[in-house]
């Protein structure tokens, strides 16, 4: 029998520009100049939409709660979207920073916070670190472009769930790895990923992602990765735009067509070449435009996404146009081994992520060898 939920204290802090280098193709926004060239580029705040999808979810035992929230744009602005009741802490501006991420943590640890949920990226999750460590559990809502880290729900909705086991005694704490990678190295298609730290996580392993595994490079696993290269490749159609997600499984289809395709990027290809590198959201719909298209991705090691994880570019609006029959999932056997049998996505689209979940997706895992699997 559940207990009843006692007033619990929750702290909220949105970062509000996490996520927005996504799906322009810039991988993250870490830094001033990466954010204007994001916006420049027509990036759109996403954390705060995010924010209150998980705010949303806790309509129901609000009562229950009392919400410290960052002022302004950093969890003011969606909690009163919500129509929650809050404590303000730190002050409303019009540009915030990571140091106004850490200042507010400090300060919901202070005033005796029983969980702080902040809405970021890999990024957010080490100004939680910094600012309070170990002495406070955090959980993440995940809106950045970068999760490798094993703090984050798998979803906002999924956050919420886990808020209301947590705070009603059913789950643990767990040492959860705070993860980063270089953005700058990111950026030129090198993979250099750090571990920063733990901090203290409810742990609910369905609803919390783990940390990013990175494929193994045995003599066995390049192998199978060229064999599922080779059936993609001899299954390709004439005047087809095909749209390959990052990874070294998606990246050996350029390497056996002699073209380079980038590792971390997201690529066009069509009738066995590369038309267009590294593409944001708005040159893959210019590209797709009344054309047919389908969408090759692989899941992250370890997490199982294959939608919403480093691969934003590939947005809800790109595979609405595609369709959901049009999309190939491509993993080696190691790589499927870690998925526990089914995959993830987290499009931002709520009816989108519903209708992946209403089906199995086509998985190939070697030459001519193909796996029907459910999505969580």
């Amino acid at each position: 029998m559940r207990s009843a939920l006692q007033v619990k204290t929750i702290g909220l802090i949105v970062n509000p520009v996490a996520g927005m280098g996504g799906a322009v193709g810039l991988k993250g926004t870490d830094g001033k100049t990466i954010l204007s060239k994001a916006i420049s580029l027509g990036a759109k705040p996403i954390a705060p939409a995010k924010a209150e999808s998980f705010l949303s979810e806790l309509h129901l035992v609000q009562r229950s709660l009392r919400l410290a929230v960052g002022a302004g744009s950093m969890g003011e602005d969606e909690a009163k979207n919500c129509d929650f009741t809050f404590t303000i802490l730190g002050e409303r501006k019009r540009v915030t920073t990571a140091e106004d991420t850490r200042e507010i943590a400090k300060r919901m640890a202070d005033a005796g916070a029983n969980l702080l949920v902040f809405c970021g990226g890999d990024g957010t999750a080490r100004d939680m670190l910094k600012a309070v460590g170990t002495a406070l559990p955090v959980l993440g809502v995940p809106t950045g472009v970068k999760m490798h880290s094993a703090v984050f729900a798998v979803s906002p909705q999924a956050a919420a769930r886990v808020v209301l086991r947590f705070l009603m005694g059913e789950l643990p704490l767990r040492e959860a790895e705070v993860m980063d990678v270089d953005e700058k190295a990111f950026r030129e298609g090198r993979l250099s990923a750090e571990l920063y730290g733990f901090v203290l996580t409810p742990y609910e392993p369905h609803l919390i992602q783990g940390n990013k595994l990175a494929s193994p490079m045995t003599e066995s696993e390049l192998r199978n990765q060229a064999a599922i290269a080779l059936y993609v490749i001899e299954s390709m159609q004439p005047d087809v735009v095909y749209i390959l997600g990052p990874g070294t499984t998606t990246r050996t289809v350029g390497d056996l067509l002699d073209v380079k395709k980038t590792l971390l990027g997201v690529d066009l290809f069509c009738n066995k070449t590369i038309v267009a590198s590294d593409v944001n959201e708005k040159q893959i719909l210019q590209a797709i435009r009344g054309k047919s298209a389908q969408i090759i991705v692989t899941p992250i090691g370890g997490q199982g996404f294959i939608f919403g994880r480093g691969n934003q570019q590939i947005s809800a609006k790109v595979i609405h146009q595609v369709g959901l029959d049009n999309i190939v999932v491509v993993a080696t056997e190691s790589k499927l081994s870690s998925l526990k049998g089914s995959l993830k996505v987290d499009t931002g689209d709520s009816n989108l992520d519903s209708a992946f979940r209403a089906r199995k997706l086509r998985v190939v895992t070697d030459y001519k060898i193909e796996y029907l699997l459910p999505v969580e």
